[in-house]
């Protein structure tokens, strides 16, 4: 009985460093998002898939996107960008969060909005022939 007992024991100990070793990876990989994620600068608007406009995050401003009949309001304050208010159905894109990091994007599905901060100028080409 002795062999069993010492391979249920040896299994468990390689599950606990199999789970710290899992806690451990996902942790550095946590950290390294939070800490060096960049500010973003510009906020870019796109409708249906299309550059609507830009906007620098330094000005804080209040527009009135308007898509046919609808509308989102974007307010950028403080070097952040969210959506006031909007009249699609769900309001999911009002709910979420402040943006200001590069990659950070609010989507209004319902009216085809994408709000997305982006780092430095985009019009720098993305190769050259």
């Amino acid at each position: 009985m002795k062999p069993k007992e010492t391979t249920k024991k040896h299994r468990l100990k390689n599950d606990v460093i199999l789970i710290l070793c899992l806690i451990l990876v996902a942790s550095l990989g946590a950290t390294y998002l939070f800490l060096f994620r960049h500010r973003g600068d510009t906020v870019e608007v796109s409708i249906d898939g299309k550059l609507y406009k830009k906007y620098a995050l330094s000005k804080d401003i209040t527009e009135d996107i308007r898509i046919d009949e609808n509308c989102n309001r974007l307010v950028i304050k403080d070097g952040k960008a969210y959506v006031e208010s909007a009249t699609c159905p769900d309001g999911i894109c009002v709910d979420h969060s402040p943006i200001y990091r590069n990659g950070q994007s609010i989507i209004c599905l319902p009216n085809r909005v994408v709000v997305t901060v982006v780092k430095g100028e985009a019009n720098t080409p993305d190769a050259v022939i």
